[in-house]
């Protein structure tokens, strides 16, 4: 048997081997993983260049095709040209290059000799130069056409040559034409990307490059044959061409490679080992090169390690766990079992006593009083008189009688005197309780009960009474008996204790956590409402700039600030819809809503959105009913529906219903890039989004983490699926309502928006708020729209300038006016001082439901801050009008 010592080394070495397993297994794969996904990323990314510089060479590829039909230049190639007829062919090609924005076009005759060329200007002209070595020159000689990269002889830039051939009208070639292309502005963009994006020609030679330190590098070293090659045809000139000390660490299963680049005085390599794809381009011997770095995979490899290693503590800790409680439980069956063999044991030596005492009592007259020597409880017998007949040892021993006192036939009440005189008997009258115990013994009653002695003592006395007359008492010695059940009984006690201590102290950490949670909503939204303030002010200013403006770029650059204050109004409203979320403040109404007019408000919603971005919206028809909240269920969907907008370039986005038992699953599918398995559940958190979507409109990262919220407090549920580069489909299961629930409900009222600005012509209003700017602002757009504004000021200012009988049509009134004033509170005391009661808009930060319905009851209207020009300008026309049509 292995000691507990080493069974406990033992258990610390392999949860120490199955941490460091774990974590080697979790990592290899997360890092294997991750690694497929870059370069599945990569390789897209890769292809996008190769596509540019494609595009780039396509863009000129037609120019000398062009030019070699133009009847000048091939008048000028069949005879000798004058001084000004060469001037006049240069200003002719650079012209054209000016045009096509190319680097330099270049005439040459049969011989390779430039007659003309775009850069005669430059003392680095290419005119009188003779290019009859360069490849691009023979080619297109002898086939018509060519290309060539290289460095230029005579201006030292590089670039790319094409060359087309310029033949008579029998088809003899006279000369040829070549442009060059200048793709050092291709590398300055590459520049924009952390990775090294390299290109290179036949020779494994990198001409094109992102960093400087890795242009002109052999990737494959030249034999003789290619170095008389470049040589003769003086492609990198006089540049020298180094090696790239590459070793290849492994090989992916999609072609690329994991290599450590080595490196030296003038080449300083990044750290660790990259990621190295390769893609050959079309139409030209060239390969183009892409390294990215694994950081990002080495710490998915890291956190996957952390990951495991913990599941295989967590595990290893359960297991653990469970095996503690199982051995626990085995040790109290056993305590149990022994503690039952212990008083089974000690009622059979019990019951074995009494025998034996019953047949000694039955003896005693024949003198065997001897036989109750055995026993290990005291034993005393006396007759039908009362007296003693026979005892034990143990008797004598237990009471520590004398010896003269011990005699055959002596009355029971010598001993019961004896022990009164010690006080053995307890308290009280003497006589009283020896006489209690006389006439309980003439009885002949059985009894059982236990006695505590002054040195501390338990003794079981259990008597019976004799079949011809007499009594029969054992004492039993159970002190070890009852200290054991005491010590049980205290550890049962102290157990529970700490069982209280440790509920008052989670009891405690609760509330504090709640009042924790209690004190960051309070935080949250009072900064929300001080940072609304400002923003409103922000926003009416905007909109009353944009009307003195009379140019489209001042109004543009209105519009572009009025989106960012909008945004930032987004942002500030979801965090403080989480913050309510959180503390539990946030109102649901759970009632039976038809599904069919909710999609169709949705889709005519978000339709002419999704149609100005290439996108078709279809909401699939349906008669399902269901029972949810259907202002946060709309939320829900409306976030979806707008993700799914923003980060899809084309295709269709469907919105639609799918049964699954008791619930009806919503689900909006979408045709956009997909998301990564490992960011399924990170982008419900909060400020986590993708980076795919459009450039203008990337949003704050809140939407989904409010979706998450918003699921949870309906009891929603909510889920996605999706495939890279395939799409995604996000959904929603919501439990199935009673139809006829949801024909009772009313339909809402809808409201006729004013069609012009007739009720506010002459009409007059207060603005009361504690904010200066929001008060000017608000005071500017109303006179703007032909309302008289007496008073644009704080709740001071409007108390003092409250008059009897002078009340205006309207009063714009925010909740909080500073100073512990309440808005109401002051709308009331201005309405005894006017004498009449006027219009009321709140217009307010706080977005409390119970404030919106108390407006309501009241008869107010209510607008949230920020204000939008528009929302306050049709409620402020509702309002006058309602209170024109009310007698």
């Amino acid at each position: 048997m292995p000691t507990p010592r080493l069974r406990q080394l033992w258990t610390l070495l392999i949860l120490l081997a199955g941490t460091v397993a774990s974590m080697f297994a979790a990592g290899q794969w997360a890092w294997h993983r991750s690694l497929l996904d870059e370069s599945e990323s990569v390789q897209r990314q890769l292809a996008l260049y190769g596509q540019t510089l494609a595009q780039r060479i396509d863009r000129y590829r037609t120019l000398p095709e062009v030019l070699a039909l133009d009847a000048q230049l091939q008048d000028a190639l069949r005879r000798t040209l004058s001084t000004d007829e060469v001037a006049q062919l240069n200003r002719k090609l650079e012209q054209a290059n000016g045009a096509s924005q190319s680097s330099t076009l270049t005439l040459l005759d049969r011989d390779g000799l430039a007659v003309a060329a775009s850069n005669w200007r430059t003392a680095t002209s290419n005119v009188g130069v003779d290019y009859s070595f360069r490849p691009y020159v023979q080619q297109a000689l002898a086939q018509g056409r060519g290309s060539f990269y290289g460095i230029g002889v005579t201006t030292g830039e590089p670039g790319y040559f094409l060359s087309q051939a310029i033949r008579d009208d029998s088809g003899h070639i006279l000369g040829l034409v070549a442009i060059k292309i200048a793709l050092q502005e291709l590398e300055r963009e590459w520049l924009q990307t952390p990775d090294i994006v390299l290109a290179s020609d036949a020779h494994g030679v990198v001409f094109l490059a992102s960093q400087d330190a890795w242009r002109y590098r052999l990737l494959e070293p030249l034999d003789d044959e290619e170095r008389r090659e470049l040589n003769a045809t003086r492609q990198y000139s006089d540049q020298p061409l180094r090696p790239l000390d590459v070793r290849v660490d492994d090989r992916l299963d999609n072609g690329g490679r994991l290599v450590r680049v080595q490196p030296s005085a003038d080449m300083p390599a990044p750290p660790g080992r990259m990621l190295w794809l390769t893609q050959p381009l079309p139409g030209t011997p060239w390969e183009l090169h892409l390294v990215h770095t694994t950081h990002s995979s080495m710490a998915d490899s890291r956190w996957a390690a952390a990951a495991g290693g913990g599941g295989w503590l967590a595990l290893s800790l359960l297991v653990l766990f469970v095996r503690q409680r199982q051995r626990l439980a085995r040790l109290r069956q056993r305590s149990r079992q022994e503690l039952e063999t212990v008083l089974q044991q000690h009622a059979q030596e019990l019951r074995t006593a009494q025998d034996g005492i019953v047949q000694a009592a039955q003896q005693a007259d024949m003198g065997l009083s001897r036989s109750l020597e055995h026993l290990p409880q005291g034993v005393v017998i006396i007759d039908a008189d009362l007296k003693l007949v026979a005892w034990n040892s143990r008797y004598v021993q237990l009471f520590r009688y004398p010896a003269d006192l011990m005699q055959v036939g002596r009355p029971i009440e010598d001993l019961m005197r004896h022990n009164a005189r010690r006080g053995l008997l307890g308290p009280g009258p003497v006589e009283e309780a020896i006489e209690r115990r006389l006439a309980h013994l003439r009885s002949g009653t059985p009894h059982l009960h236990e006695s505590a002695k002054e040195d501390g003592t338990v003794l079981e006395i259990r008597g019976n009474p004799l079949p011809e007359g007499g009594f029969v008492t054992s004492y039993a010695d159970i002190t070890s008996y009852k200290n054991a059940a005491r010590e049980l009984r205290s550890l049962a006690d102290a157990l529970e204790q700490r069982v209280a201590d440790r509920t008052r102290d989670l009891d405690a950490a609760r509330r504090e956590a709640e009042q924790a949670n209690r004190s960051k909503t309070r935080f949250v939204a009072a900064a929300v409402h001080d940072l609304l303030q400002p923003l409103n002010a922000a926003r009416m200013f905007t909109s009353l700039l944009r009307s003195h403006l009379p140019g489209d770029a001042e109004r543009h650059a209105v519009d572009s600030i009025d989106g960012a204050l909008a945004a930032q109004d987004a942002i500030l409203n979801s965090l403080l819809d989480i913050s309510r979320m959180e503390s539990g403040q946030f109102d649901v109404h759970i009632h039976d809503v038809a599904l069919g007019p909710l999609l169709q408000v949705l889709g005519h919603n978000f339709g002419v959105l999704a149609e100005s971005q290439g996108l078709q919206l279809r909401c699939v028809p349906t008669r399902a009913v269901v029972r949810t909240d259907d202002n946060l269920l709309r939320r829900i969907l409306q976030n979806f529906v707008s993700n799914a907008i923003r980060y899809s370039r084309r295709g269709r986005i469907v919105v639609g219903c799918r049964r699954v038992g008791d619930h009806l699953r919503i689900e909006v599918h979408d045709q956009g890039p997909g998301i990564p398995e490992a960011l399924q559940r990170e982008i419900f958190e909060e400020f986590r989004r993708l980076d795919e979507g459009r450039a203008d409109d990337r949003g704050a990262g809140l939407g989904l983490a409010i979706v998450e919220r918003l699921g949870r407090l309906l009891g929603h549920e909510i889920g996605l699926r999706s495939q890279l580069g395939r799409g995604s489909v996000f959904w929603v299961c919501v439990p199935l309502g009673n139809p006829a629930a949801a024909q009772q409900a009313a339909p809402p009222a809808t409201t006729q928006q004013p069609a012009d600005d007739a009720p506010l012509q002459g009409s007059s209003a207060w603005v009361i708020d504690d904010d200066g700017p929001t008060c000017a602002a608000t005071q500017a757009l109303l006179q703007r729209w032909g309302c008289t504004v007496p008073l644009a000021a704080g709740a001071p200012e409007a108390l003092a300038a409250a008059q009897p009988g002078q009340a205006p049509q309207l009063v714009l009134l925010d909740v909080h006016l500073g100073a512990g004033l309440h808005g109401p509170e002051v709308f009331a005391q201005l309405c005894q001082r006017w004498g009449q009661t006027p219009a009321v808009i709140l217009v307010t930060a706080e977005r409390d439901a119970t404030l919106r319905r108390q407006a309501a009851e009241r008869g107010w209207g209510f607008l949230a801050k920020p204000v939008r020009a528009p929302a306050l300008r049709a409620l402020v026309s509702q309002t006058l009008l309602r209170q024109g049509a009310s007698p």
